[in-house]
């Protein structure tokens, strides 16, 4: 069978891609503190992640989607408010900072950046107990939003975040634990 070049280089292209998406891996670790503790690590090729989560059907998850009770977001439209964002120029959206936590919303670079901190006592300079850092690509949260109005997307959002590159979506860290959930180009967590 005779190739041509325009031909091999669609090929190869394909492959390229092909390649790229089977080579993309989400990753959860979860560390306890304590002699007890337990240790977490999930490695799953976003490929299999895609095949897996249509086929799990529990209480609340069905064919990669998430009933979510309406009454959990207390009447706000998610869907408007992300397009609100969507839309707008990077900016800080909302900072609350109190003697007992601090808060921040924003929009950097596409991404979606909500963070949290817990101070321990009562003064704003103590020492943080708590930290929450999430950061999404808008996206991925549209993705996540594609679903009917009592449910997240979870495949959507799965298959949206399969484009991006190396990103860390999620971090936690308080006293007795730490969690990090990433995607990157690695078949091992860290």
């Amino acid at each position: 069978m005779k190739r041509t070049l325009p031909g091999l280089v669609i090929m190869i292209l394909a492959s390229a891609v092909l390649a790229a998406a089977a080579d993309r891996w989400l990753h959860i670790r979860v560390d306890e503190a304590g002699p007890h503790g337990e240790r977490v690590r999930v490695n799953i090729p976003m490929e299999v992640a895609e095949k897996v989560l249509p086929a799990i059907h529990t209480e609340d998850l069905h064919n990669g989607k998430v009933k979510v009770n309406e009454a959990e977001f207390d009447g706000v439209d998610l869907r408007v408010l992300l397009e609100a964002v969507r839309t707008t120029k990077d900016n800080e959206f909302v900072t609350v900072e109190s003697d007992h936590e601090n808060l921040r919303v924003a929009k950097p670079g596409g991404n979606l950046l909500i963070q949290v901190r817990e101070n321990k006592g009562h003064a704003k300079n103590t020492e943080q107990v708590e930290k929450v850092d999430i950061s999404v690509p808008l996206q991925v949260v549209e993705a996540l939003l594609a679903g009917g109005k009592d449910e997240l997307d979870l495949l959507g959002a799965i298959r949206a975040l399969s484009a991006y590159g190396d990103v860390t979506l999620v971090t936690v860290q308080d006293e007795s634990s730490k969690v990090r959930i990433w995607v990157d180009s690695q078949n091992a967590s860290e």
